[in-house]
C-alpha cells in the first residue's frame, strides 16, 4: 500500500506534488476513494487525498452560481443548493453501487475528475458543461485558477473543460465551480411495457424529439420473466406536468399504453437508473459504458450476442450499458470492433485490476489525438508523476 499523504489545505497539495516531481515519485490522487476502481490501476509509491479540503466556499442563488473545495462530499453541495430552491442539473453518477462502496462519500473533485454525470445529461449536458471554474494544482506544483463565476468564452487551453474528465492526470483539482439551476416543483414519469428493444429505442426518440422536454429516456429489458420497461421523465410546475404528460402519453400510443408514475415512484425508479442498478445483479461481471448513436444502438447490442449478460439503455438509447461475465479481457476482443462499426465509444467500467491494466479501458485515440493528447498532458505534468497510467499504459 502507497504511503497517505493529506494536506490541510491548496497549499499543502502543491508542495505535495513538487516534491514528486523533484524526486520524480508517482503518486496517486484521491479524493474519497469511491471512483477508484474507474481507469486503469495506478502505480503509485504514495497517494495524495483531498478529504481534508472541505466546504462550500461560495454560494448565490441569484447568481445561479455555487463553489465548493475538492474533498466536499457531493451530497453537501447538493444539501446547500436544495435548502436554496436549486440542483446540480447533469444529476451527479454515484460510482459507489458499481464499485462496492467503501462507506465514503463522492466528493466533488472526484466528480470533476471523472466528470460524473447521469440520465439528466440528455437534456442538461455533463458535468464539464456545468462547470465554470476551477483551481488546479499542477503537475509543475503550480496552482492555476481558470474560468470564474460566469459562462464565457476562452482562449488558448480551456483548463476547465481539460480538467473535468482528465482522471487527476493534469493536475489535482482544489475548488470547483458550477451553474446550477431551479428545481422543478415536481416530476413524473411514463412508463411502457413490453416493448423490444428497437421499439424501445424508437419510441424514446420520438419522445425526445417532441416539445415536451423529456428530462430522461431510459429502456431496461426484461429481467427473471419481468416486464421490459420504456421510462420517459417529465419534470416542470405541476399543472404543466400533468398536461405534458398527457399529450406525450397521445404521442407515444402506437407504442403501448403508458402508465402513470407520480413523483416518489419517479424518483425512486431514476435512483436505479441513475445507479446503473439493472446490472448490480452480480458483482463479478465487467461493465461497459458505450455511446453510441440511438439509431444504431439495437442493432450494436443484438451484434454482440451472448457476451451480453445484461444491459439497458439511457438518453434514449444513446448511452448502453453493458455487463459482461469474467473473462482475461472482459470481452473486449468481440466488443472493441462493435463498437468501431457502429461508430461509437466505450468505456471499460468495471472489470478486476488485471483486466483493467491489460485491455484498453478507455477508447483508443486516433494517433493524431493521442499525440495532441499526451503534449498537453506533459505540458501541465512534465514528469509524469500525476495518476500515471491511468488513462493510458506508461510508455
Amino acid at each position: 500500500m502507497s504511503d497517505l499523504v493529506a494536506p490541510a489545505d491548496e497549499a499543502g497539495i502543491a508542495s505535495a506534488i513538487h516534491e514528486a516531481m523533484s524526486s520524480k515519485t508517482p503518486i496517486a490522487i484521491r479524493g474519497a476513494g469511491t471512483r477508484s476502481g474507474l481507469g486503469r490501476p495506478v502505480q503509485a509509491a504514495r497517494t495524495v487525498t483531498t478529504e481534508k479540503l472541505t466546504g462550500v466556499t461560495l454560494l448565490e442563488p441569484a447568481e445561479l452560481v455555487v463553489s465548493a473545495l475538492a474533498g466536499t462530499p457531493v451530497a453537501e453541495v447538493e444539501a446547500a443548493l436544495g435548502q436554496a430552491g436549486q440542483r446540480l442539473a447533469f444529476e451527479p453518477f454515484d460510482h459507489r453501487p458499481l464499485y462496492g462502496g467503501n462507506g465514503a462519500e463522492p466528493t466533488i473533485g472526484g466528480l470533476v475528475a471523472t466528470n460524473a454525470s447521469g440520465p439528466r445529461r440528455v437534456i442538461a449536458g455533463a458535468a464539464r458543461d456545468a462547470l465554470i471554474g476551477v483551481r488546479l494544482a499542477t503537475g509543475r506544483g503550480e496552482v492555476i485558477r481558470s474560468g470564474g463565476r460566469v459562462m464565457k468564452n476562452v482562449t488558448g487551453y480551456d483548463l476547465v473543460k481539460l480538467a473535468c474528465g482528465s482522471h487527476g492526470t493534469l493536475g489535482v483539482v482544489t475548488e470547483a465551480t458550477f451553474k446550477t439551476s431551479p428545481i422543478p416543483e415536481t416530476e413524473g414519469s411514463l412508463v411502457i411495457e413490453g416493448l423490444d428493444d428497437a421499439r424501445a429505442v424508437a419510441a424514446l426518440s420520438a419522445a425526445m424529439g417532441s416539445p415536451f422536454e423529456p428530462s430522461g429516456t431510459a429502456h431496461l429489458p426484461s429481467v427473471d420473466g419481468g416486464p421490459a420497461r420504456t421510462v420517459v421523465r417529465l419534470e416542470n410546475f405541476e399543472s404543466q406536468l400533468r398536461y405534458r404528460l398527457g399529450e406525450l402519453e397521445k404521442l407515444l400510443k402506437p407504442y403501448g399504453s403508458a402508465a402513470h408514475l407520480d413523483r416518489e415512484p419517479s424518483r425512486a425508479l431514476w435512483g436505479e437508473i441513475r445507479a446503473a442498478a439493472p446490472l448490480l445483479g452480480d458483482p463479478s461481471r465487467a461493465v461497459w459504458r458505450v455511446s453510441v448513436a440511438p439509431s444504431r444502438a439495437a442493432a450494436f447490442v443484438a451484434s454482440l450476442g451472448p457476451l451480453v449478460a445484461a444491459h439497458f439503455y439511457d438518453w434514449s438509447g444513446g448511452l448502453v450499458w453493458i455487463a459482461v461475465e469474467p473473462s482475461d479481457d472482459a470481452g473486449a476482443a468481440i466488443l472493441r470492433p462493435a463498437v468501431k462499426a457502429a461508430r461509437g465509444h466505450a468505456t471499460l467500467l468495471r472489470a478486476e485490476d488485471g483486466v483493467r491494466a491489460s485491455v484498453d479501458v478507455f477508447e483508443p485515440e486516433a494517433p493524431a489525438f493521442a499525440r495532441l493528447a499526451r503534449e498537453v498532458t506533459a505540458a501541465f505534468d512534465p514528469a509524469g508523476v500525476l495518476n500515471p497510467g491511468r488513462m493510458h499504459a506508461r510508455s
